[in-house]
């Protein structure tokens, strides 16, 4: 696809993604009787950019001399190493950090019990951060194979970034039982993922006797991890109880390869589901590695949950971003997939306004909710300027987001009463459109 193709698609995209945005807005609203302009200005405002594309306009047709300072010059240095799958896992590791940052001023502010900071508590936000990342980017490289190929470029960089989470992984498992542990779970974790990849192919090419062979090869690995994790925890984690909740883990990642197979629109929602369930496994893990290990803090503590479940919270935002932005590249933005991978994302902006709520009231989740949806359409907008070389866009897009950090700041300071300082905020959330505006640069050099 051209590169100005791909802008008038983008386009296209950015308007559909406004109005199903909208959409989910306006359901909402019709629930309080309220309006949203600010909203609807912007759905106005990719409409226009994608009509001025579509005729051919180029904003950027000038001499260097010609362009400003203020065109030349982002308001937020983007990270990008063209790279898009470990941008799209630097961006996700930045939003972890500031959910222990965030997730610390909140239960101060609540008065929750426990520490956020105890290392019970880096235990269980550590394995449902690395968990969670596992499934979703088994997700992306899947994704990748089916679209460009097992021998693709693409779905190479999709790979090694899954292998560095699961060195992350075996390098947690070692930190609390040792170098030998270490190098067992890792051999164990990726012959469960060379699994889940002969069941991908065999799924692509109707192999059904390949696929219960990969099925029976995966029932094998919950034995061997469950036994592995008993031995490891001293009996705190039964291999059996192990061994259950990793059947629903190939039972649940399994359903969403085959909807990416078969080009399903609620694969997203049951990518989304498989991840679900590994955050759920994260606290019975952390539960037994904790004890096992004498760790100070609870991981079931009220501090320990609301830091895990923002953790969660905050990384799905960025690879569920990710993949609504490669669907609509590689199905269209008018696709069903595209709609449903759009509705994914609003589920978890829905959900992490629900989680603020729950802390600070209605009024505060529906003004975070409000916020956090327009932050998702700045974005949008940034992406449909990188598409079409359009730099005044790009830093029109970026101020936007910088404006956006003094809003957040502001909203949590107050929410906090002030144990969340507002520069503080906007600082991080200043790193969040640093990573997350580079990893869409780099799918956008990737795909030209």
């Amino acid at each position: 696809m051209t590169r100005h193709r791909r802008a008038r698609t983008l386009a296209a995209t950015a308007t559909a993604a406004a109005g199903l945005l909208l959409a989910a807005c306006a359901t909402d609203q019709a629930e309080d009787g309220a309006s949203d302009p600010a909203a609807a200005d912007a759905g106005d405002d990719m409409a226009d950019m994608e009509e001025a594309d579509a005729d051919g306009a180029d904003e950027t047709d000038r001499t260097d001399g010609e362009q400003t300072a203020s065109e030349s010059e982002l308001a937020v240095d983007v990270d990008s190493s063209g790279d898009p799958y470990a941008d799209a896992k630097g961006a996700a590791d930045h939003v972890t950090h500031g959910a222990r940052t965030l997730a610390g001023g909140v239960v101060a502010a609540a008065g929750f019990d426990g520490d956020v900071d105890s290392t019970s508590a880096e235990i269980r936000a550590g394995l449902t951060q690395l968990l969670q990342e596992h499934v979703y980017l088994a997700g992306f490289a899947v994704d990748a194979a089916y679209d460009v190929g097992p021998d693709s470029a693409e779905f190479g960089l999709a790979a090694d970034a899954l292998d560095e989470n699961s060195v992350a992984l075996a390098d947690t498992v070692g930190s609390v039982a040792g170098e030998e542990h270490r190098e067992a779970f890792l051999s164990l974790w990726r012959d469960h993922i060379g699994f889940f990849v002969d069941y991908a192919i065999a799924e692509a090419e109707g192999d059904e006797d390949a696929k219960q062979q990969a099925r029976a090869d995966l029932e094998g690995y919950t034995g061997d991890a469950g036994a592995f994790f008993e031995d490891i925890t001293g009996g705190e984690l039964p291999a059996g109880a192990v061994a259950d909740s990793l059947r629903g883990h190939i039972d649940t990642l399994t359903e969403a390869i085959d909807g990416l197979a078969a080009g399903d629109a609620d694969a997203f929602d049951a990518l989304k589901g498989a991840a679900d369930h590994v955050v759920a496994g994260a606290e019975v893990l952390a539960g037994g590695i904790a004890a096992a290990s004498d760790a100070d803090g609870d991981p079931d503590s009220q501090a320990s949950q609301f830091r895990a479940g923002l953790t969660a919270a905050l990384q799905e935002h960025v690879y569920l971003a990710g993949l609504a932005v490669k669907t609509a590249y590689a199905q269209g933005p008018d696709s069903p997939a595209f709609e449903a991978a759009v509705g994914t994302l609003d589920r978890n902006s829905v959900e992490l306004a629900d989680g603020i709520g729950q802390v600070a009231g209605e009024e505060q989740r529906e003004a975070f909710l409000g916020l956090w949806r327009d932050h998702i359409d700045f974005f949008v907008d940034y992406a449909v300027a990188t598409a079409g070389d359009d730099e005044q866009g790009r830093t029109r897009a970026v101020a936007e987001l910088a404006g956006y950090t003094g809003d957040a700041g502001a909203f949590f300071e107050d929410v906090t009463g002030g144990e969340l300082p507002a520069d503080a905020v906007a600082e991080s959330l200043r790193g969040h459109i640093s990573t997350l505006a580079g990893a869409i640069d780099s799918l956008d050099a990737a795909l030209s």
